[in-house]
């Protein structure tokens, strides 16, 4: 007996709770398909959906989770499908009408849904958890901080690319590859945190900054700043059952996460209380994320938070695509030593040539990142929750062709990864890597080519990001004539590792011999 009730009024009480979750499934189908005349086609063993469940985690487990996603969609045979997913079905598309509905047309049908909830404990209020006016107030904050006059700061970039290549020099010495993702992360966070704090974390000079006591290392910080992601990743997985993805570990992350950015928003307000300028060693105003942000605001959760959107978006993002550019060349040779002799030809061998405006002229240039971007988008999948009852305008009945209902409160699934690999759209070819697709207008690729979201929240920092991957791609090129890596990494399929953004399984390992 347990205590108070007997095992058989246990036993009963847990069959009725999932007696009356079945009714309750089975009255909301009903109700449903009345409303949906036309339903898409519908998948996931009922009820839970538990098996697809189980070989979603399998596949993430073995950095194949964007493989399964495409595979089952082809499975499918359609664009559009209803799958189970424990308590609720979830409206899964890589149609390119519904995505450009759910993003733009009909904008004001769906929101974040759960996201803040999920996200709130690491990234707060920020312009990628908030709906609403909240997050309009949020992208008006940080619109200015991306205008073209601070894309065009290339020279903080270079410093950066120098401590860059003082490691690839080291660490190529012995002809012995070394993992170029992990330098790139570096990089990036040293380059972000410049732009966003003023200071740089100097992660590839391996200068230690003294920080006040109290205040974590840089070392300290992107530790747990990974950890936190990691978790994060999982509260998205888990849907309304988030709040059970909450371990010491990753409340303990986000606590170093924001203190150290804490440090940064506190300097921040000292120096515009201050009313203090500071210069760069071109002997203008130096300009970073937080001063400016003093200027708009003294609240220092909100700037903290805001720094911490801005900062995942500066820091993986441009990584993962560093990542995945050069993980291309290395499998591609030919395509090295193609951009290689275009870059010389275009820019020389110096900085001299290298502009915002340059970078974007450079069209081979443009056409491998936009192919890397193609087959590597760096959010592969997203979410959004309708506000409302509302229409998707494809998916229903065997063509597909006939609108499907969407309930108040449901979720809707894109797949920007398999989108973009669709062969209909692409070709045959569609899974391999031909930046020379790339010359034929881009206008055909209009919603069927997203790696930057679409709609009224596009990426507000997409020109900055390119800006930044391309200036870095060609200070490589002009420094170092070729690279190596190992027969194994060219032999075998890449792997993909998913947490908020995407990187490379394993890291890209890499050798390279200067120019």
């Amino acid at each position: 007996m347990m205590i108070g009730i007997t095992w058989y009024q246990f036993f009963g009480a847990v069959g009725g709770m999932v007696s009356v979750f079945l009714i309750m499934e089975y009255v909301n189908e009903v109700l449903y398909m009345r409303k949906n005349k036309v339903p898409p086609h519908n998948f996931g063993s009922f009820p839970l959906g538990l098996p697809m469940i189980f070989e979603f985690q399998k596949a993430h487990h073995n950095a194949r989770l964007n493989q399964f996603c495409r595979k089952k969609f082809d499975e499918f045979g359609a664009r559009t499908v209803r799958v189970q997913a424990l308590t609720r079905r979830i409206t899964a598309t890589i149609d390119p009408e519904n995505i450009k509905a759910i993003l733009a047309t009909q904008f004001k049908d769906f929101d974040l849904g759960l996201r803040h909830e999920q996200f709130q404990p690491l990234m707060g209020d920020g312009v990628f958890t908030l709906n609403g006016d909240g997050w309009f107030h949020s992208r008006a904050l940080l619109r200015p901080h991306f205008s073209t006059e601070e894309i065009s700061r290339l020279q903080s970039i270079e410093k950066h690319c120098q401590s860059l290549f003082d490691v690839i020099r080291e660490k190529s010495q012995n002809e012995a590859t070394f993992d170029l993702q992990d330098v790139f992360f570096k990089l990036t966070l040293d380059t972000a945190t410049d732009m966003l704090f003023g200071e740089s974390t100097d992660c590839l000079s391996m200068r230690i900054r003294h920080h006040e006591e109290g205040y974590p290392s840089a070392e300290e910080f992107a530790d747990a700043f990974n950890t936190a992601q990691k978790w994060l990743l999982y509260r998205t997985m888990a849907l309304r059952l988030y709040f059970l993805i909450n371990p010491p570990s990753y409340n303990k992350a986000c606590k170093t996460c924001h203190t150290f950015i804490s440090y940064y928003v506190d300097r921040a307000l000292k120096y515009h209380e201050k009313h203090q300028e500071e210069y760069d060693e071109f002997g203008r105003k130096k300009y970073y994320f937080l001063q400016e942000l003093a200027n708009e605001t003294n609240d220092p959760v909100l700037m903290r938070d805001q720094a911490m959107n801005i900062l995942i978006a500066g820091r993986d993002t441009t990584a993962g695509t560093l990542s995945f550019t050069f993980a291309m060349l290395l499998r591609n040779k030919h395509v090295f030593y193609k951009l290689r002799k275009e870059v010389l030809e275009h820019f020389g061998a110096d900085t001299e040539n290298i502009t915002f405006h340059t970078l974007k002229r450079c069209d081979y240039l443009r056409h491998v990142l936009n192919e890397v971007l193609r087959l590597y988008p760096q959010v592969p999948h997203n979410f959004r929750t309708a506000t409302r009852d509302t229409t998707l305008p494809r998916g229903g009945g065997p063509d597909e062709s006939e609108p499907i209902f969407i309930k108040k409160g449901s979720a809707v699934f894109y797949d920007t990864y398999s989108l973009q690999r669709d062969k209909e759209f692409w070709g045959e070819d569609a899974g391999k890597f031909i930046p020379e697709r790339w010359d034929e207008t881009q206008k055909t690729h209009l919603w069927k080519y997203i790696p930057f979201n679409g709609g009224p929240r596009i990426c507000l920092g997409q020109q900055f990001a390119l800006t930044e991957i391309g200036y870095v791609v060609v200070r490589i090129l002009q420094t170092f004539k070729d690279i190596k890596t190992t027969q194994e990494f060219v032999e075998n399929p890449i792997k993909e590792h998913n947490t908020l953004t995407l990187s490379v399984s394993g890291g890209v390992p890499v050798n390279f011999i200067e120019a």
